[in-house]
Order: C-alpha cells, then sequence, then structure tokens
C-alpha cells in the first residue's frame, strides 16, 4: 500500500527508540545478530519515508517495522529483517539501489530489489496484467526465497489494515489477489499460519455475508456447548495418560474460510457440519505418534476414508502428520491431528522451521522443499501465453494431493484426479512424452484413469511415441499440460510446415509450373516473414492463401478460375470447368487433429474420394466427396484442396459410425457388439436415438481399416436377426 504525503508534518521520530522491541525478539533467537545494521535500517527507514503516512493515518514507517516484527515470529536472520525494514523505501521514496547497496551490501540490496519489483507489479492494472505479474513474482523468488518471505509479510500486515482503504473495488481487488496468490504460495512453503489469517481477512472481505454468518453460528455454538472441547480435551488425555503416552491434547474451532469452503465444496448447510472442531495431539517422537493412533482407534470407532498418513507420505511442503476421524466421545464425529512437536512447528512456519534447527541457514530454492519452485519454472519456459501459464500453475498450486510409487518403491505426489499421464511427465519429461500405455498395481489400465492413493503406476514408453491431442484434456497438473501443449504446438508447427509446402507445391504444378526455393525466398518481405517454413506454416495453417504465392511467383501465368473440384465433383458451374488438374496431394505422415481433421459430418474413410476444405487458422478438414456440407464452398473454390488417401495406411484406424436399429430383446446388444467383434472391430461409441417396445435406434462408431471395412461390417450385421436395419450414419 504505496504511502501518502501529509499536510501535517509529523513529529520526530527516535529510531532507536522505534526499533528496540525488534531487536528484543530478534536478540532472542539470535544473539549474534547485527544490531547496528538493523539500527541504520531503521533509521534509513524514518529518514526516506519522512511524512509519509498510510491509509489508516500512521506514520509510513510503522509498515516495515510491523512487517519486520512478523518475520521474527518465524525467526529469520538478520539480512531478511533489514530486507523488511527497507522494502518500500526504493518503490516510495528518493532511496535507490546504489544508497542499499552503499550502506548494507550487496545481498540486501538484491533482496530489497526482489521486493521491489513484486510491489511494482501490483499498481499495474489486475485484470490485465494478473498473470503476467505471477509470472514475474515466481522468477523473482526462485534464486531465493527470502524474497517471498518479506513479501508474504507485507501483504500479510497490509491485509490486517484492509479496513482503512475507503473504496470498496479496490479493497476486493487486493483481497482477490491474496486469496488467489499469496494464500496460495504461504501454504505452498507451509506456513500454515499466515495462510490461515490471509484466508480468513479475504473471506471477510470478499464474502462478508457469509463470513457474518459462519461465525455467528461459531459464536453460537460456543456458547450452548461451551465444555464440549474441554470435555473431549479431557478424554482424549485421560485415554492416553491410561497407555502411558506423555501427550499434550488441545482442541480448536476450524477457520471460518475452511469451513465456507467445505460447505461450498459439499454443498451442505452449516447444520450438517459435524466436525467443525479439531483436536491435536502433540507427543515426543514418531513411534509415540503411531502408539496414540492405535490407542484412539481401539476404542473409537473410524470413519471409512478419513484416515491420512502424512508422515510415511509428508507433503510437498515438509508438512507431517497423521489425520483419523472417529466416533468420538457423545458419539460425535472427532477430527484428530497427531504429530511430533517438532512436526506441529514445522506445520505452522512452514519452510522456516527447517532453518531454525541448522547452523547454517540455505536459503536459496535448491533443496527437496523447493521443488515446486523449480516446477513452476518449467511450466514457465513451457507456456506460451501468460493466461495459460497462469491456469497451469494454478493447477500446480490448489488441489489435494495423492501419493502414488514407481515400481522401485519411489514416492510421487500428485493432485488429487490426476492420471497415469501426470505421473509419467512427474518421473520426467521424455518418460511422459514417451508414454504409450500405463500398468496400475500391475493391471493395464486406460491412461486417463484417475490415480488413488497408494497406487503403484508403471508407464510403459516408447521411442517413437508423441503426446496425443486428447491427452491435454484429462491431465490436471501444470506441469503434464505445459508440457503437452508445447510439444503438441512443435508437432502442429511441423505439421503445418509440411502441408503448406504440398499445397503450394500442388498449385504451382496446376498452372504447369515447378516450385524453386530460390525464387520464393526473395518474395518473403511481401508476405512478412522472415524464413520459408514461416510462409509454409502459414498457408498450411489457413492464413496466407496460396493463389496469392502463386500469383507472386508467376504473375504472367496467374489467372483466377474456379477450381477443377467444384465440376469433378458435381458442383459450382460445370460450363466454367477449369483446365488443368494438377496432383492430388496424398493424405500421408499428417497427424489427425494437428494440420489436418476428419469432418464429423460425414466421417471420411480410406477407399472412397475425398476432398479438402481450408479453415483459417485451423488447417485442413477432410470430407467424404459425396458429403452435402461441401455446398456451403461453392463460393469459395480458393479453399478446396485435392487430396487423396495413401496406397497403404498400415494399421492406423479410422472412425467408421453407422445408424443401427435393433431388436428390442434380451442379449441384442450382447449379439451386435459379438458380430463387430468378429468383423476385427472394436465399438468406440453408442448413442441410442430413439427407444420403442419393439426396437430401438442408435448410432454406434466403430474403428475401421477403410471403407471396405465399414461394408463388411453392415454386411454381417444384416445377416443377424435381431438388426432391423444397418447403413452408414
Amino acid at each position: 500500500m504505496t504511502g501518502t504525503v501529509s499536510e501535517a508534518t509529523l513529529p520526530p521520530a527516535d529510531p532507536k527508540k522505534l526499533v528496540a522491541p525488534l531487536l528484543e525478539k530478534l536478540s532472542a533467537y539470535d544473539p549474534k545478530c547485527d544490531r547496528d545494521a538493523v539500527e541504520r535500517a531503521m533509521e534509513f527507514a524514518v529518514q526516506h519515508h519522512g511524512d509519509q503516512r498510510r491509509h489508516s493515518g500512521d506514520a509510513y514507517f510503522h509498515h516495515p517495522l510491523e512487517v519486520a516484527e512478523i518475520l521474527t515470529e518465524f525467526k529469520l536472520d538478520t539480512s531478511t529483517i533489514i530486507t523488511a525494514l527497507l522494502h518500500d523505501t526504493v518503490e516510495d521514496t528518493t532511496a535507490t539501489l546504489e544508497d542499499i547497496k552503499r550502506s548494507f551490501g550487496e545481498d540486501i540490496a538484491r533482496l530489497v530489489d526482489g521486493v521491489t519489483k513484486l510491489t511494482r507489479l501490483e499498481s499495474q492494472s489486475y485484470d490485465e496484467h494478473q498473470a503476467e505479474n505471477f509470472r514475474k513474482l515466481l522468477l523473482a523468488i526462485s534464486e531465493d526465497i527470502r524474497v517471498l518471505l518479506v513479501k508474504l509479510a507485507d501483504r500479510l500486515h497490509n491485509m490486517r489494515t484492509l479496513h482503512f482503504i475507503k473504496k470498496p473495488p479496490k479493497r476486493q481487488r487486493i483481497a482477490r489477489e491474496t486469496l488467489d496468490i499469496y494464500a496460495a504460495l504461504a501454504e505452498r512453503i507451509g506456513m500454515q499460519r499466515v495462510k490461515d489469517e490471509l484466508e480468513d481477512i479475504a473471506f471477510r472481505e470478499l464474502v462478508p455475508e457469509g463470513h457474518a454468518s459462519v461465525t455467528s453460528r461459531m459464536e453460537y455454538l460456543r456458547e450452548s456447548g461451551t465444555d464440549r472441547i474441554t470435555r473431549t480435551t479431557v478424554e482424549l488425555k485421560e485415554l492416553l495418560d491410561a497407555e502411558g503416552i506423555p501427550a499434550e491434547v488441545k482442541g480448536r474451532e476450524k477457520r471460518p474460510y475452511a469451513i465456507w469452503r467445505k460447505m461450498q465444496r459439499k454443498n451442505i448447510s452449516f447444520e450438517m457440519l459435524s466436525d467443525i472442531t479439531a483436536f491435536r495431539i502433540l507427543v515426543n517422537n514418531v513411534q509415540d505418534c503411531y502408539r496414540v493412533l492405535g490407542a484412539i482407534h481401539a476404542v473409537y470407532h473410524t470413519v471409512p476414508g478419513k484416515f491420512k498418513d502424512y508422515i510415511s507420505t509428508p507433503k510437498s511442503n515438509g508438512y507431517q502428520s497423521i489425520h483419523t476421524v472417529v466416533m468420538g466421545p457423545e458419539n460425535q464425529r472427532v477430527e484428530i491431528q497427531i504429530r511430533t512437536r517438532e512436526m506441529h512447528e514445522i506445520a505452522e512456519m512452514g519452510v522456516a522451521a527447517h532453518w531454525s534447527y541448522k547452523q547454517d541457514r540455505d536459503y536459496s530454492t535448491d533443496g527437496k522443499q523447493f521443488k515446486w519452485v523449480r516446477e513452476l519454472l518449467n511450466i514457465i519456459e513451457n507456456t506460451a501465453r501468460p493466461e495459460e501459464f497462469m491456469e497451469n500453475t494454478r493447477l500446480e498450486m490448489y488441489q489435494d494431493q495423492v501419493f502414488c510409487f514407481t515400481p522401485k518403491g519411489d514416492l510421487i505426489a500428485l493432485p488429487r484426479g490426476a492420471t497415469p499421464v501426470d505421473f509419467a511427465f512427474a518421473v520426467h519429461t521424455e518418460v511422459g512424452r514417451s508414454t504409450v500405455g500405463a500398468k496400475i498395481n500391475s493391471r493395464i489400465m486406460p491412461l486417463r484413469t484417475q490415480l488413488k492413493n497408494g497406487d503403484q503406476v508403471e508407464i510403459l514408453t516408447s521411442k517413437s511415441q508423441q503426446p496425443a491431442p486428447s491427452w491435454e484434456h484429462f491431465v490436471v497438473t501444470g506441469r503434464a499440460k505445459a508440457e503437452i501443449r508445447r510439444i503438441l504446438r512443435l508437432q502442429q508447427r511441423g505439421e503445418y510446415v509440411r502441408l503448406g509446402k504440398s499445397m503450394l507445391e500442388q498449385a504451382v504444378l496446376g498452372i504447369e509450373e515447378e516450385l524453386h526455393e530460390e525464387k520464393l525466398k526473395p518474395l518473403l518481405p511481401e508476405f512478412r516473414k522472415e524464413k520459408l517454413e514461416d510462409l509454409y506454416a502459414a498457408i498450411g495453417e489457413g492464413v496466407q492463401q496460396r493463389q496469392e504465392v502463386v500469383k507472386a511467383l508467376f504473375p504472367e501465368k496467374f489467372k483466377p478460375r474456379k477450381s477443377s473440384l467444384l465440376s469433378r465433383f458435381g458442383l459450382g458451374h460445370k460450363e466454367k470447368k477449369a483446365e488443368g488438374g494438377g496432383m492430388a496431394l496424398p493424405v500421408t505422415g499428417l497427424i489427425p487433429g494437428m494440420a489436418i481433421h476428419f469432418a464429423g459430418c460425414c466421417h471420411p474413410l480410406p477407399g472412397e474420394k475425398i476432398v479438402g476444405i481450408v479453415n483459417t487458422g485451423k488447417g485442413v478438414t477432410l470430407h467424404a466427396a459425396d458429403c452435402k456440407e461441401l455446398e456451403n464452398f461453392v463460393d469459395s473454390p480458393e479453399r478446396w484442396v485435392d487430396v487423396s488417401w495413401q496406397k497403404d495406411t498400415g494399421e492406423e484406424m479410422f472412425s467408421g459410425r453407422i445408424h443401427v436399429v435393433l431388436s428390442n430383446q434380451t442379449g441384442a446388444l450382447a449379439d451386435l457388439a459379438n458380430t463387430i467383434a468378429h468383423a476385427e472391430s472394436n465399438i468406440t461409441n453408442i448413442r441410442i436415438t430413439n427407444r420403442a417396445p419393439d426396437f430401438y435406434e442408435m448410432v454406434v462408431d466403430v474403428d475401421v481399416k477403410d471403407i471396405e471395412h465399414l461394408k463388411s461390417i453392415m454386411a454381417m450385421l444384416r445377416t443377424r436377426s435381431i438388426v432391423q436395419d444397418v447403413d452408414r450414419y
């Protein structure tokens, strides 16, 4: 929140008195801290912020002091505390990075610069730049996580004082950004306490009625059942004492935003929630965690599907705990978390807790706990558009996890709903891109199968395999989606280049000439292209008409005329039939769904005549020669492309669609499926279009090699008594 200069001069402030409580907190956990540097930083902030005030009316330099005090709660080093004191000076005052470097050194200047860049980004238009800002934010924290820690503390204090901003739209924008980005980042680095507070303040601003409703209901329950938490806590403590397990039992209410999200997710009312309180049991070691679990499960009935062991399989942010839900005292559902005291500190403080157990602190993002930063940076490299990046990173950050294993027993953490393709890309990019199949718990399963906790996944690969366009629609991890899109873009461009070059060669041959690339290169500036591949790709994609290129190459021979394809297929004006047929472009080696597409209206198959129609920005769509849709393109002969099937399509299968009228009798559908199977085909989809007492009609998609294969299937179906009629759809 940028400070404003008040007309009224503030009374002189004593930096040493201001910073004394901060130094006391810092010295308590870091006796060797550089007290002099901290005092000089406070003096620098007071001097440069001068008479600036916050929206609350307070002197602005109180804000960086509050941010620094928040960071002492996480026992961060002196450099981070100094950065917090200076973090707004370059942005909001006349101070420069050179001033900071000269007074406090290179390390502090680098950190202040990182935080300053993030602050500047927030002043831009939220709607237009949020995605790009998030990209830059991650780049800024990629080398030193302290940049993010200062930014989170800065955002936390700003949210605590959010109510002083008078304009509701601005408050809501800041709250939405906090919920979408900063709370999620706090969760990613395990700072649960910061995440909870950010979410609750943002929730109060964005959904005030919902916040008021939840808090009032909690207050009512608190007053009507004041001692239920106490009674449950006492009963659990007595149980553990009887087992001889030293433990601390605490009962607590869930946060308002957590309750609201659960109501939204499960579409239930507050009254239907049975676990708005949770109990935490802290013990001395891991063995006692499992002893506590055994003792509780021996006395109380467990709630199926509500047990999670994050000790044996920690979350990616380092969180460890055992979660269980039981029908506890007074026959009420009770959620219990069991962890050691060290695990509890890590759960509350996140990455900061890791450093408090080390002598030499390493704040770089190379550690295992920062793997997610590298994953997001990998998404940055493989994403073309900022909004696409935002989508992918949200996928990566917001979903609950499932834990799966490789055949060697290595643990892979994935978002809930992840598939074997997500698993493959999590193992390695090359494994993902060469995936052909997967075994889940030793059984071959479809690639779109959603994985469950504890699944063992074996990925089957082939060096010749490439990601299919359909993969993008069912993967859920940001990494997989970004990598698939990148590979498909490269594949698609290659397909456009090949198709465009063939189309241009065909057009040139149509005027009895040959395409010479040396003659084409000088014309590239005319079409605003730098390379021949760019021109070919534009033609293949349909954004550049090949006739214009032919005209530029051979102006003396080019004459606009109707396509001979129109008359060949009985369309257009036959009396104006063009001379010269050119050559048919073979549909060979092109990947369906990339540069060419099969028309859904007619489902063309090898063995029947086809024609291509150029679609701007989408390449060429293949239609059967007798498709009625071709009549819509009579007035656009320049969009017609003469194409033909390759002589040998190998083992490739195509989709054939048939309309079947089937007798409504027992076993009819099984007979239909068996007949199609005997014809060496497979049903890929069935849609019933009409049902009557004696029959029902359906559209059936089957895998076929060519048109003759489809005719053979229909002939075999006609021999079955249960089939009343069958024809091509």
